[in-house]
C-alpha cells in the first residue's frame, strides 16, 4: 500500500499539478469565504458519517470537506477519468430513456453531471444532493454562470429526507467507487423509496470486473472504498433493491453505465423518516 501512495505522491500527483493553473486556482481559493459560502448549504442537523468524514480522496486531506478539494476537482478529475470527461458524462445522459420531469442527482459534487442533465431536460426541476458543502458552493457557481436553475441541497444520499415517490430519474455518477458497499446499496433502497412507478436510477461508475483486474491502480489514486467497490456487483444490489430492467453496458472497458426501473405495480413505499420535502426548482 505504501509503494502505490508513494507512486502517486512522488510521480502522478505532481505531474497532474504540472497541468494546472494552481496560480489561478490559488486566486480562486482565496476570492471566498469559504464557511460563509458553505452555510449557505450546509445543513445544520447533518452528522457526517465515518466512511465520509476524515478520509483521505486523491491526496487531499480531510476529503471533500477541505474546500481545497471542491476548487481542485473539475482540473483534476478531466485528467484522469478516461478517456474523456464530456464522453464519460454524456454516455450517462444518453442511457436516460424518456423526458423526466422531475431528477435528482445523488452525490452531485460540483454539479458537472447535474449541469448536463439540466441542458438535456430543460424543463424539467433538477437538485443536486451532495455530502460537501463546499462541492455545491462550486456547484451553484457553475449553474449561475451556465444560467441554470438548479437546486442544491445539503444531504446523505442513504437518507435525503425526501418525499416517497418523488423522482422520475435518480442519477448517480462516480460515486459508489467512492462509497462502502453497504451504503451504495443503502442508497439504492433510497432511490427505490423516491422513485415513482417506472421511475429509473441511471448510473455510471468504474466497472466492477475491470477494476478488479488493475487491483494496483485502485490503490494509486488513494480511494479508501474502491476495492470493496470492485469486489461487489452493481446488478445484483440493484435486483436486492427490487429493481428491474437493469440494462448494463460497458463503455471504455473501464467504465459501466447502468439503467434499472422501479416496477410500475410497485408498492408504495413506507413514508420518510426524516423531514423533507421534494425541492422543484422554479
Amino acid at each position: 500500500m505504501a509503494a502505490q501512495q508513494t507512486l502517486w505522491a512522488q510521480f502522478l500527483q505532481p505531474l497532474i499539478r504540472s497541468l494546472l493553473d494552481e496560480q489561478a486556482l490559488q486566486a480562486f481559493y482565496e476570492s471566498k469565504d469559504w464557511q460563509t459560502e458553505g452555510d449557505r448549504f450546509r445543513n445544520p442537523d447533518l452528522t457526517y458519517p465515518d466512511y465520509y468524514a476524515g478520509q483521505n480522496f486523491h491526496g487531499i486531506t480531510d476529503g471533500y470537506l477541505n474546500p481545497g478539494a471542491a476548487v481542485s476537482y473539475d482540473p483534476i478529475t478531466q485528467y484522469v477519468l478516461p478517456p474523456n470527461e464530456d464522453w464519460v458524462r454524456q454516455a450517462l445522459i444518453d442511457a436516460i430513456g424518456g423526458q423526466p420531469r422531475r431528477i435528482l442527482d445523488l452525490g452531485c459534487g460540483t454539479g458537472s453531471q447535474t449541469l448536463r442533465l439540466k441542458q438535456a431536460f430543460p424543463s424539467a426541476a433538477v437538485t443536486g444532493l451532495d455530502l460537501s458543502p463546499y462541492m455545491l458552493v462550486m456547484a451553484d457557481d457553475k449553474a449561475a454562470t451556465a444560467g441554470c436553475n438548479i437546486t442544491w441541497r445539503h444531504g446523505l444520499a442513504e437518507a435525503t429526507g425526501l418525499a416517497a415517490n418523488s423522482v422520475d430519474l435518480i442519477t448517480i455518477a462516480l460515486l459508489f467507487h467512492e462509497t462502502p458497499p453497504a451504503i451504495a446499496q443503502a442508497i439504492l433502497h433510497e432511490c427505490f423509496r423516491l422513485l415513482v412507478p417506472g421511475g429509473q436510477v441511471a448510473i455510471v461508475d468504474g466497472r466492477q470486473a475491470a477494476l478488479r483486474s488493475v487491483e494496483w491502480l485502485n490503490r494509486v489514486f488513494e480511494e479508501p472504498h474502491i476495492q470493496a467497490y470492485a469486489a461487489g456487483d452493481l446488478d445484483t444490489w440493484l435486483r436486492n433493491a427490487n429493481f428491474q430492467a437493469i440494462r448494463a453496458q460497458e463503455f471504455w472497458w473501464l467504465h459501466q453505465i447502468t439503467v434499472a426501473q422501479k416496477p410500475l405495480l410497485a408498492a408504495s413505499p413506507a413514508p420518510a423518516t426524516a423531514s423533507g420535502h421534494w425541492a422543484a426548482a422554479v
